[in-house]
């Protein structure tokens, strides 16, 4: 059997490295694929647990009011009780105009 008759057959090929035939360079190389989708896998997680802490630190990102203390004078608490004395009036729009 020639080396072309062998080669339609599908009968492994020889790599020129003594005995070891083609089909274990192929396992050589699905294994050195395997490794690097390994790295891409464990980068691509890195990056998204990057992308997740990002996240919650915008979202707490400290501009919220909630649970604070907003100090306010006695002028501006007498200005909120007699705009809602004279709620729906025209003295309404005047406090709210001209303080």
């Amino acid at each position: 059997m020639t080396d072309e008759e062998k080669e339609e057959q599908g009968a492994p090929k020889d790599s020129g490295e003594g005995s070891k035939p083609e089909a274990t360079t192929l396992v050589d190389e699905a294994n050195a694929a395997a490794e690097r989708l390994e790295k891409a896998n464990e980068r691509k997680a890195e990056l998204l647990r990057q992308e997740e802490e990002l996240a919650a630190k915008r979202a707490l990102g400290g501009r919220s009011d909630a649970g604070q203390n907003k100090e306010v004078s006695e002028e501006e608490k007498k200005k909120q009780g007699a705009k809602e004395f004279f709620k729906g009036t025209l003295v309404e729009t005047a406090i709210e105009k001209h303080g």
